[in-house]
C-alpha cells in the first residue's frame, strides 16, 4: 500500500528542514513540489524519484487546486512513498488540509510532516521575536491574500485593535489596503511594521516603518514576503543577526 506524506519543506534555509522531511525525500518515488520549497532539497531525493511540480504564484498556477489533488491521488496509485512537499507547514495555509481530505475520502493512507512555519521562523533571521516579555504576550497569522475590502471577508478585523503581534502571510500585494484597515480598525498610523522579503535565505531583505509609511518604504521588494504589525519590530535594533 502507498502512503502520501505531506510534508513541510520549511521556510527557505535548506537547514532547517526537520529530520523526517528529508528521510521521506530521500524515500520517495515521487516529489510533488511547491514553489516556494527550496529546490536544494530535490537533490536529496535518490536516483529514479520523478519531480512533478504544482508551484502557485499570483496570476500565473501550473494548475488549480483541484487538480493538484488528483495529481496526488494518482500518483499514490502507481508508487508506494509519494511526498508532496509543500513550503513552510502543510496546515498554514498550505492547503494541506484539503489535500489530505481528499486522499482520506479515496482511502489513501498518509502521514503529515510538519514544517517551520515562516509565520515564526522569518522574523527570528529578522531579529523580530513574535512574542517577547513585557512586549507581546500573543501572535496571530493571517492569510494577507484576502483583500481587506471584500465584502465576505472572513478576517475578524476589529478585533485586531488588541492583538500584540500580527503576521501576514502572502500580504505584499494587499500592503496598502491592510495597513490602511488596521489604522481604520484603531491601531495607531505610527505603529511598528516590516516587511520580511525572502526570509532565512541568503537574499532575505527586511524593511521597517509604520503603518502610515511602510508601503512607500517596501516599494519594490521582492516576493514571497511576510508582514509583521507590532511592537516587537522595534527589537530589531538589539536582535538582528542575520546578515549577507
Amino acid at each position: 500500500m502507498s502512503t502520501v506524506y505531506l510534508t513541510g519543506a520549511g521556510p527557505g534555509d535548506m537547514e532547517l528542514l526537520t529530520l523526517k522531511a528529508l528521510r521521506v525525500v530521500q524515500e520517495a518515488d515521487v516529489i510533488i513540489y511547491d514553489r516556494l520549497a527550496n529546490p536544494q532539497i530535490l537533490k536529496k531525493a535518490k536516483n529514479g524519484c520523478e519531480f512533478v511540480y504544482v508551484g502557485k504564484e499570483d496570476g500565473k498556477h501550473i494548475m488549480p487546486q483541484d487538480q493538484i489533488n488528483e495529481t496526488i491521488y494518482q500518483n499514490a496509485l502507481k508508487h508506494q512513498t509519494v511526498v508532496r512537499l509543500k513550503g513552510g507547514d502543510p496546515f498554514v495555509f498550505g492547503r494541506g488540509g484539503e489535500e489530505a481530505a481528499y486522499l482520506h475520502e479515496r482511502n489513501i493512507p498518509f502521514e503529515i510532516i510538519p514544517g517551520i512555519t515562516s509565520a515564526v521562523s522569518a522574523p527570528a533571521y529578522a531579529g523580530i521575536p513574535v512574542t517577547h516579555r513585557g512586549v507581546a504576550v500573543s501572535f496571530r497569522v493571517v492569510t494577507g491574500h484576502e483583500s481587506p475590502d471584500k465584502e465576505s471577508s472572513q478576517i475578524p478585523w476589529e478585533n485586531f485593535k488588541t492583538d500584540d503581534t500580527i503576521v501576514f502571510l502572502m500580504g505584499l500585494h494587499n500592503l496598502d489596503k491592510i495597513s490602511k484597515k488596521l489604522i481604520e480598525v484603531g491601531k495607531a498610523p505610527t505603529y511598528p511594521c516590516a516587511v520580511i522579503s525572502k526570509g532565512t535565505t541568503s537574499q532575505q531583505r527586511v524593511v521597517v516603518g509604520t503603518l502610515e509609511n511602510i508601503v512607500e518604504r517596501a516599494q519594490g521588494i521582492p516576493t514571497p514576503a511576510l508582514i509583521v504589525v507590532g511592537k516587537v519590530v522595534a527589537l530589531r535594533e538589539q536582535l538582528q543577526w542575520f546578515r549577507h
